[in-house]
């Protein structure tokens, strides 16, 4: 059994920075497609951004395309998202999730295992 726990969310003033984690245990991490997605107040959820097995590839939601960045060490487990120039549209629930399938790039309506979430509070 995958579990990924998020850490790293807070309040933070517009144009701040903030880094999240997800750290992973119960399986080997190197072989996860991984991604964040977060969910504002009263939205669906959506994806963030996303990041291949080896971390060569990723991919961003436009409105956050320049402003984050996926990454991933392997050798920790760990997945992260750097967010800079915060805004306050940006202030939701954000969550990990894995794709544990074998596939190199994540399947946004088929990730396996999800995180609780840690919320992320943009204040104007």
């Amino acid at each position: 059994q995958v579990q990924l726990v998020e850490s790293g969310g807070g309040l933070v003033q517009a144009g701040g920075s903030l880094t999240l984690s997800c750290t992973a245990s119960g399986g080997t991490f190197g072989s996860f497609a991984m991604a964040w997605f977060r969910q504002a107040p009263g939205k669906e959820r959506v994806n963030v951004a996303a990041i291949s097995r080896s971390g060569r590839s990723t991919s961003y939601e436009d409105s956050v395309k320049g402003r984050f960045a996926i990454s991933r060490d392997n050798t920790k487990n760990t997945l992260y998202l750097q967010m800079n120039s915060l805004r306050p549209e940006d202030t939701a629930a954000y969550y990990c999730a894995a794709d544990t399938t074998g596939r190199n790039w994540p399947h946004y309506d088929g990730m396996n295992y999800w995180g609780k979430g840690t919320l992320v509070t943009v204040s104007s």
